[in-house]
């Protein structure tokens, strides 16, 4: 029964190579970044785009709205957002080594002082970066605008993945569990 069950897995492995493409566009691209950026919402946002070496941090994503806008806080002082200023063309990398998912998003960010959305997005964990709440002079929002993307998941989970791998170290043959895609609105 395992050799049955290891020659079907195989079988799939071998035929899913061909189909580990799937370029995603308009809801879906939406849906699939919405996906990613919500389940690690920790990213590198890069600024400076045409400058090396290129700026990059850690930031927290506050949000993903219904548009695939991407919600971060940020200090108004910032070297981001005077960067943000002068090029306002951003790169975010996420990923989930957890699950093997990874995405990259480019797009243009704008800088914003809504109170409204600060009240929408406020946790208690920005408060270590704004210290007087949610009325910190400090406190601005980034929201960048997807243009276009590129995305690596998992077909299977994450143990099936695995399993392909050692397979393939031990037959020789190249398996790919994963799928990759460009998104695009």
């Amino acid at each position: 029964m395992a050799h049955d069950l290891f020659n079907s897995f195989l079988k799939n492995m071998n035929n899913d190579k061909q189909g580990n493409t799937q370029n995603l566009t308009n809801q879906e691209a939406l849906e699939k970044i919405k996906q990613l950026a919500e389940k690690e919402s920790m990213c590198l946002f890069t600024t400076n785009l045409s400058r090396l070496p290129l700026t990059t941090r850690p930031m927290g994503t506050q949000q993903v709205d219904d548009e695939g806008n991407l919600w971060f806080m940020s200090a108004r002082s910032s070297d981001k957002n005077q960067e943000i200023a002068q090029d306002n063309r951003v790169q975010l990398f996420y990923t989930n080594k957890g699950n093997s998912e990874y995405l990259t998003v480019y797009g243009t960010a704008e800088i914003l002082f809504d109170k409204n959305k600060i009240e929408e997005l406020w946790t208690p964990i920005v408060k270590a970066w704004f210290k007087e709440g949610k009325d910190d002079p400090e406190i601005s929002l980034i929201k960048v605008t997807p243009e276009a993307g590129y995305y690596w998941d998992t077909k299977y989970s994450k143990m099936i993945d695995l399993m392909g791998i050692l397979i393939s170290a031990v037959s020789g043959k190249t398996l790919d569990g994963g799928i990759e895609g460009k998104l695009s609105a």
